[in-house]
């Protein structure tokens, strides 16, 4: 059996209690100086008051018979004057340890929320985000945060209370120490050390499977959100699908349980067996010893009452602290959620160079896609393989293909969301890679088909296209404009500081088509606050063919001169575009102008006219039905 030497006991202490000691700084120097001397003194009262009331009630019988003036009187009045005091003292003090700890929690809470949300907003690239195992130790740390319960803030002051509990232990042993025996002082304190960290090496390990069940967590957390959120609501109702969902619920939510069951039964109730009857043969032998002594007359009647309850504090040190041992353990479970978070999404921040060439007027010349392939993470499929592609400068580029050809990938891969697995994207000349990331998506103004809805003001809404010119309203009219949406904005109860949604007092809900309109003003505004490239990524698919088509015309018309960059399924829309690029299966097949394209009469011709024929039936049959 390998024994550990004392160092590395202590070197794998610290180790474990490292995030913490580091965490502590964010509190202030002050406050953690408050906080370590009231919990000294809150550790200490209770034995002043132990010791105290023994001797008041020793110097009780003499003080009876010869009155409070003699020294046994004056002893008494001092001893319950202590007694009193400590009580007192501890009461007025105990509000205050809350409220310090309360401090500490918060301020190291505020802390780790800024630092998740720098982590996560500040990511360069989007891959981390979209990782299953981030994922999961994402919500390992929201959900602390956003609850206030079990966070890293809170595993802070819970370490801190642990001084009074030990403050406690030392005052305990000496008193032991100096009334009864040393070796029986140093009997208890092994007994209570032991069992202590027994018992926290058991509480460790049960945390260490609660890690790992971050998935199923996460899982709970998306049902119980569907069966309490709006989103779901309309489809579950009128599917009559809600019965199903709360079994289904209850189902896994019980399966999480018995895991976490089984897995602490397995834990900790051997190591509880063996660690309470250790503690009962340590204090066993102390109290026999103690005993003895006392029916042998070694002991005066003071001696035994305060040894007693001295005693009584290391026996009592092996169990759990409610105020401290729970909030540590899941405190450190959220820290090290965090950590990993934090880790995952720096990794592609640091493989991305920043060029120190001004981005201003980039690209003077073009974007050329060199070669390039790229697969999603987790994936052996290749959504794009050697893709070669130019975008001229001040011209308007269309990719078109069928679903799922890759022509998203292309833009995420532009906007440097994701970095290419092979070959190269150049912005005149320069690789990619090498220019600042954060500079270079400012230069564009993208509007992607799964574009986000704030629940924000539609000034917001608009104005998050270009965040150092939001004060700017005349701008965001004149983008509202662009986009067909200035009189839906002027519509709104409160105009462009409505709140677009219904969840909040004074919002209102927009349509399918409303939200688009108000998505491409956000892109429209950033182009006129200096963005170089426009991204429009099927924002229009919800409109019927000849709507869409108008609407990329007059968007085309509205941009020209800008290099603009259109992504649709719909063949018949973008053929007034300076070059159409077709996609299929992840590679490019065809390259020209409409005429050029029609004229070569392959893929892009087929599926034009194929299209094309299409909707003229889908009209015929429409139209009638119109007119009646």
């Amino acid at each position: 059996m390998h024994v550990l030497s004392p160092v590395s006991v202590i070197r794998a202490g610290v180790a474990r209690w490292w995030p913490i000691i580091r965490l502590l700084p964010q509190a202030g120097r002050i406050t953690l100086v408050v906080a370590g001397l009231l919990q000294i003194v809150l550790g200490i009262l209770p034995i002043v008051f132990a010791v105290s009331i023994s001797v008041a009630l020793s110097r009780v019988p003499e003080a009876v018979d010869v009155g409070l003036a003699s020294p046994s009187g004056r002893a008494l009045v001092v001893a319950l004057v202590l007694s009193t005091g400590a009580v007192l003292v501890q009461q007025m003090l105990v509000p205050f340890q809350t409220a310090v700890g309360e401090l500490i929690t918060r301020r190291v809470d505020g802390h780790c929320a800024r630092l998740l949300m720098s982590a996560c907003a500040g990511a360069t690239s989007i891959a981390p985000l979209e990782d299953a195992a981030v994922q999961d130790r994402l919500n390992d740390i929201r959900t602390p945060l956003k609850s206030e319960w079990g966070t890293p803030g809170g595993a802070c002051a819970g370490w801190l209370a642990l001084i009074a509990r030990y403050a406690q232990l030392v005052a305990a042993v000496v008193v032991v120490a100096v009334v009864f025996s040393p070796a029986a002082a140093a009997l208890l304190a092994v007994v209570a050390l032991v069992i202590r960290f027994g018992t926290r090496g058991s509480l460790r390990r049960f945390g260490e499977l609660n890690a790992t069940l971050a998935p199923s967590r996460r899982r709970l957390l998306y049902l119980f959100e569907l069966l309490t959120g709006a989103p779901a609501a309309k489809e579950l109702r009128v599917f009559t699908a809600l019965s199903w969902l709360r079994e289904r619920y209850r189902t896994e939510f019980v399966e999480h349980l018995t895991i976490l069951w089984a897995g602490r039964r397995r834990i900790m109730f051997a190591p509880f067996l063996w660690l309470a009857g250790f503690g009962l043969l340590g204090a066993g032998v102390v109290l026999v010893d103690l005993a003895w002594a006392g029916a042998h007359g070694q002991l005066t009647l003071l001696q035994l009452v305060v040894v007693i309850q001295a005693a009584l504090v290391p026996i009592r040190f092996g169990v759990n602290f409610p105020e401290s041992d729970v909030q540590t353990m899941y405190g450190l479970n959220a820290w090290h959620a965090l950590d990993a978070v934090v880790t995952a999404t720096a990794a592609p921040a640091a493989d991305t160079r920043a060029g120190d060439a001004a981005l201003d007027g980039q690209p003077a010349r073009e974007i050329r896609f060199a070669g390039v392939s790229f697969g999603y993470p987790g994936s052996d499929r290749q959504v794009l393989r050697g893709v070669d592609i130019t975008l001229r400068a001040g011209t308007s580029t269309a990719i078109v293909g069928l679903n799922g050809a890759g022509k998203t990938t292309l833009i995420k891969l532009l906007a440097k969301l994701y970095r290419p697995d092979g070959g190269q994207i150049l912005v005149d000349g320069r690789d990619l890679s090498e220019v600042d990331t954060r500079g270079w998506q400012r230069r564009l103004a993208v509007l992607f088909q799964d574009f986000s809805r704030y629940e924000l003001s539609a000034a917001d809404n608009i104005g998050f296209g270009a965040v150092a010119h939001l004060d700017d309203r005349e701008a965001l009219r004149r983008a509202a404009g662009r986009a067909d949406a200035v009189e839906l904005v002027d519509a709104l109860p409160a105009g462009l500081d409505t709140t677009l949604s219904r969840r909040y007092r004074g919002g209102s809900e927009l349509s399918g088509g409303q939200w688009q309109r108000v998505a491409m003003a956000r892109a429209l505004f950033a182009v006129e606050q200096g963005a170089g490239v426009l991204i429009l990524d099927e924002p229009t698919a919800q409109l019927d063919p000849r709507t869409e088509a108008e609407y990329f015309q007059r968007v085309l018309a509205q941009t020209r001169g800008l290099t603009t960059v259109v992504i649709s399924h719909r063949f018949s829309t973008v053929r007034n575009a300076d070059q159409i690029v077709v996609l299929d299966d992840g590679s490019i097949i065809e390259q020209g102008t409409h005429d050029e394209l029609m004229a070569a009469g392959g893929r892009y011709a087929e599926l034009f006219r194929l299209q094309a024929r299409q909707f003229a039936e889908a009209a015929t049959r429409i139209e009638p039905a119109v007119l009646a």
